[in-house]
């Protein structure tokens, strides 16, 4: 899998807090995303699970575990997009 370096999740972090309208979306995507007791183990942050990543990153660049793709800060806003416009459409 590519892995992301700091400078992707930089920027990841840096379009979403760029963009206000889409914070309260991306907060409710962080803690739905995190496993089930995610406080209880390291890095004790509310970050998907390793399969789960490997799934969304195939799913989204159609290659086994984002081989050839690491992902990019305009796909994670246009995911957030899509969230919101999904709840909006859903009553959520």
């Amino acid at each position: 899998m590519v892995m992301q370096s700091r400078r992707g999740v930089v920027a990841m972090v840096l379009a979403v807090l760029s963009r206000p309208l889409l914070w309260p979306v991306a907060l409710r995507q962080l803690f739905r995303l995190a496993p089930n007791g995610w406080w209880h183990k390291r890095p004790f942050l509310p970050v998907p699970s390793t399969p789960y990543l490997r799934f969304r990153l195939e799913t989204q660049y159609g290659t086994p575990a984002g081989e050839t793709e690491a992902p990019r800060a305009s796909d994670v806003v246009d995911y957030l997009r899509w969230c919101r416009d999904w709840e909006r459409t859903n009553g959520r």
